[in-house]
């Protein structure tokens, strides 16, 4: 969720839950993208807040594994356990769009609690549920989910296609499909150790850059044409007649050169000099356009 967004939501509902020298705040909220619930954990002590946001669409989801931990930390009994070395008792995983949930039972020397951390890409947020609080926590989203549904609302922006990622020897790849005001686009994150970089491709370029890549794709490392595709268009592949291949609606700059240079030839075999000023002015006005 962008600052924009953020700014601009609406207050459906606010609960606020207490425990020890915390409060919690689960706000419902409606902004250009639809529904969706904030978790707000401030810590009135140390001052300190973090939060977290669920579509409304997958609260339904967050609040059976609230019933899943509540019973499985009411089965636990009141003597400490044996935890893996980061403390966890029990983990599951949830997934909306280009945001991962991982939720945490974990212990340590002060307690029992549930851990939610909130993954967008490359930016991590989370919570920390005391264990005790997870029934009152269940029984708030509860009333939510009765009041409000399980739907983020008629929007558009719900209906693109979810992100997808892939990993590429030691760097991670994003693919983020979004909107705003000037429409859909494509955020392409690259990420390497705490190295991270992105381009944005608007949708009406997306056929483009598909076609690009398919014709890369067609060759091996040292530059050998393996496509059947291009090689027929190429005229077979081989010999001194071998064309670039050319994307459809295109011009194949080489042979429009090369007609251009023989017909402006003098009988000397060499261009008139006013050709070659004009033919440098073209190259440079196509090349700033």
């Amino acid at each position: 969720m962008n600052r924009e967004d953020s700014l601009n939501a609406q207050d459906l509902q606010t609960k606020v839950l207490k425990a020890e020298n915390k409060r919690f705040y689960l706000d419902v909220k409606e902004n250009s993208r639809g529904r969706f619930l904030k978790i707000t954990e401030v810590n009135t002590q140390a001052r300190t807040k973090n939060k977290i946001t669920l579509a409304l669409s997958s609260v339904e989801e967050f609040r059976d594994f609230l019933n899943m931990f509540a019973e499985f930390y009411n089965n636990l009994g009141p003597t400490p356990v044996n935890t893996t070395r980061d403390g966890k008792l029990k983990s599951e995983f949830m997934k909306k769009d280009d945001k991962r949930y991982f939720l945490d039972l974990k212990e340590n020397s002060r307690g029992r609690f549930l851990r939610v951390s909130q993954v967008v890409r490359y930016t991590r947020q989370h919570v920390a549920f005391p264990a005790l609080l997870l029934v009152e926590l269940r029984n708030n989203i509860n009333e939510i989910l009765e009041e409000f549904g399980g739907s983020d609302g008629e929007n558009p922006f719900n209906n693109l296609p979810e992100s997808r990622e892939c990993k590429v020897e030691q760097k991670k790849f994003y693919f983020d499909v979004g909107r705003n005001e000037r429409g859909v686009f494509l955020r392409l994150t690259e990420a390497k150790n705490n190295f991270r970089q992105n381009v944005t491709i608007p949708k009406s370029g997306w056929e483009q850059v598909r076609d690009i890549l398919d014709e890369f794709c067609g060759y091996d490392d040292i530059g050998t044409c393996t496509s059947p595709k291009l090689k027929n268009s190429n005229g077979g592949g081989g010999g001194d007649n071998t064309t670039s291949p050319t994307t459809p609606g295109t011009t194949n700059i080489n042979n429009t050169n090369n007609a251009n240079s023989n017909n402006n030839l003098n009988n000397n075999g060499s261009l008139p000099n006013s050709d070659i000023i004009a033919g440098n002015d073209a190259t440079n006005g196509e090349g700033d356009y």
